[in-house]
C-alpha cells in the first residue's frame, strides 16, 4: 500500500498525455475518494453535454491504452488516481436515460463500483488497462440495464403490455 502511494506521488510529477487523460489532468489526486470525484465530474459533464455513444466508445478505447501505460510506468496494477474508467462507467450508466434518471444512475454506479458484484468483479481481473477499464464498463452496463428495466416496469407500462 505504501509503495503504491509513493509510486503514484512520484509519478505525479511526470505529466505526460497518459497521466493527463487517465487522471483527468490530476483530478484523481485531489481526494481520498478519487472514484467518487471522477464519477461526479463525469456526471456533471454529461448533464451539461449529453455524450454520444461514439464518444463513450472512443474514451473507453483511449482509456484502456492510457491507463495501461500509466499503471505500467508507476508499477501499480490499478492505481486509485486513474479515474478515466469512472468517467466511461458513469457515461454508460446515464446513456439513453431521461434526465430524471441521471442522479439514480450516478448513485447506483457508485454502489456497483464499490461493491463489485458479479460480473463486475470478474471483469476487473483482466490484465492491464483492460482490467482497469472493464469493471467500470460492465458496472455501467449493469446500471443502465437495471434503470432501463425499472423505467419500462414503472413508466413504460411494464407487464400490462405483455399480459
Amino acid at each position: 500500500m505504501l509503495k503504491n502511494m509513493i509510486s503514484s506521488r512520484k509519478y505525479q510529477g511526470t505529466k505526460d498525455i497518459a497521466w493527463c487523460i487517465s487522471t483527468l489532468c490530476g483530478l484523481g489526486f485531489f481526494s481520498s475518494m478519487p472514484g467518487t470525484l471522477g464519477s461526479v465530474a463525469a456526471f456533471l459533464f454529461f448533464v451539461v453535454i449529453p455524450v454520444p455513444w461514439y464518444l463513450i466508445l472512443a474514451t473507453a478505447i483511449l482509456g484502456v491504452s492510457v491507463s495501461q501505460l500509466y499503471s505500467k510506468r508507476i508499477g501499480v496494477e490499478d492505481p486509485k488516481e486513474v479515474i478515466i474508467d469512472e468517467v466511461v462507467g458513469v457515461w454508460i450508466a446515464m446513456y439513453g436515460m431521461p434526465s430524471g434518471f441521471f442522479l439514480p444512475a450516478l448513485f447506483l454506479f457508485r454502489v456497483v463500483d464499490i461493491l463489485k458484484p458479479f460480473p463486475v468483479n470478474a471483469s476487473e481481473k483482466l490484465p492491464g488497462g483492460w482490467g482497469i477499464m472493464a469493471d467500470d464498463i460492465v458496472g455501467g452496463i449493469l446500471v443502465n440495464l437495471l434503470l432501463t428495466f425499472i423505467r419500462w416496469l414503472y413508466i413504460g407500462g411494464g407487464w400490462s403490455h405483455i399480459l
